[in-house]
C-alpha cells in the first residue's frame, strides 16, 4: 500500500519513459488486434454497433491515435484521475479488516482528494432501427464465421431482473455443449463446427448480446445464420422448459461457487462491480436473483433479440477469382 500510495501521487514521466511505453502499447495493439482477424472485426462491429457511445471506441485506442500519445496527455490523464476519491481498494485474503482498514488509511488516507475530478457525462445510444452488416475478408481467414450482436441492457441499466434473464438466456442459447444452439448446430445437424452466445452485462451503460458460429463442412454462412435465428424464434415462440431454466440457474451459481476459490477472480468480481456503480449486497445477492428469473422472463428477453434490427459481422477469407 505504500508502494501504490506513492504511485498514486508522486509518480515521475519522463520523455524517454513515455517513449518506450508507447511503443510497448503499439506492439500490444499489433499482437492482439493487427495480427488477428477477429480482432480486428470485433472492433469494426463494435464501431458498428454502438453509434454514439464511447464503447464504439476500443479500450486500447486506433493505432493512429497511439502513435500521437505523449507525455502532456499522460501528465493531465494522471493528475486528472489518480487520486483515492476515485478508486476502489480490493483486498483478497487470509487478512483481517480491521488491519486492511487502517493501513489504507495510514496510506492511501493521507493523500489529499482530488477536487477536479470532473462529473460524468456519458453520451447514451439512440434508439436502434436498422439491420446493419460489417463483412471483413482476410487471407489468414480458412473457416468463415459470423457474430449477431444487438445492444441490450447492462446490469447497470436494465430494469430489476432483466439482466439476469439475458445471463440465463445466453447460458441456454448458447452456454457450452449442453446450450440449443450446440446441441442443434453442431450435435444434431452436423452444419457447424461451433456456436455459442454470450451476454456482456457488466458495462456501466448499456451491453451488448452476441451470437456467434461457423460453418462445418459444405455449410454455408447463410445456413448458420438461419438456423441461429431459428432457435432465438423457438425461445420466443415456445419459451424455456422448467427444467431447462433450473439447469441453467445451477451452472451459473455453480460457476460463482468456484470462482470463490480464486482470490484473485472474487478480487476482480468485487473491483469491476464497484468500477461500475455496483455494490457489495449486489454481488452477495446475486444468486438469488438469478434463482428468482422465470421462463417467461427469459422468454421476454428473447424478444429483445430482433432478427431487424441487429448488428452482424462475417469473417470469411478472400474472395475466390471466379
Amino acid at each position: 500500500m505504500l508502494l501504490e500510495a506513492d504511485r498514486m501521487r508522486n509518480l515521475v514521466l519522463t520523455e524517454d519513459m513515455i517513449a518506450t511505453e508507447r511503443d510497448v502499447v503499439l506492439e500490444e495493439r499489433r499482437s492482439r488486434v493487427e495480427n488477428n482477424p477477429g480482432a480486428i472485426l470485433g472492433e469494426e462491429i463494435d464501431a458498428t454497433l454502438f453509434q454514439n457511445h464511447p464503447y464504439r471506441v476500443p479500450v486500447i485506442g486506433w493505432m493512429h491515435e497511439l502513435a500521437q500519445l505523449n507525455r502532456e496527455d499522460a501528465v493531465a490523464f494522471y493528475e486528472r484521475y489518480y487520486a483515492p476519491n476515485n478508486a476502489a481498494l480490493i483486498v483478497a485474503g487470509d487478512v483481517e479488516p480491521a488491519e486492511v482498514l487502517d493501513m489504507a488509511r495510514r496510506t492511501y488516507g493521507a493523500i489529499p482528494a482530488n477536487p477536479e475530478l470532473p462529473p460524468r457525462i456519458r453520451p447514451q445510444e439512440p434508439e436502434q432501427n436498422t439491420r446493419r452488416t460489417v463483412t471483413l475478408r482476410d487471407q489468414r481467414v480458412t473457416v468463415p464465421s459470423l457474430r449477431m450482436n444487438w445492444v441490450v441492457p447492462s446490469y447497470t441499466t436494465a430494469e430489476p431482473g432483466t439482466a439476469e434473464a439475458l445471463d440465463l438466456l445466453s447460458e441456454i442459447l448458447g452456454g457450452g455443449t449442453r446450450s440449443r444452439l450446440y446441441q442443434e448446430l453442431v450435435v444434431r445437424r452436423g452444419i457447424a463446427q461451433q456456436a455459442g452466445a454470450y451476454y456482456r452485462g457488466t458495462a456501466l451503460d448499456d451491453g451488448s448480446f452476441v451470437v456467434s458460429g461457423s460453418p462445418r463442412g459444405e455449410a454455408s454462412l447463410e445456413e448458420i445464420e438461419q438456423a441461429i435465428a431459428a432457435e432465438i424464434r423457438r425461445i420466443v415462440d415456445e419459451g424455456v422448459s422448467e427444467q431447462e431454466l433450473e439447469r441453467a440457474r445451477n451452472r451459473f451459481i455453480r460457476n460463482m461457487i468456484f470462482a470463490r476459490d480464486s482470490q484473485a477472480t472474487m478480487a476482480q468480481i468485487y473491483g469491476s462491480t464497484l468500477a461500475t456503480g455496483g455494490s457489495v449486497e449486489e454481488i452477495d445477492a446475486w444468486p438469488n436473483r438469478i434463482r428468482a428469473v422465470s421462463a417467461e422472463a427469459v422468454r421476454e428477453a428473447a424478444r429483445r433479440l430482433r432478427p431487424e434490427i441487429v448488428t452482424i459481422g462475417y469473417l470469411l477469407p478472400p474472395a475466390s477469382d471466379e
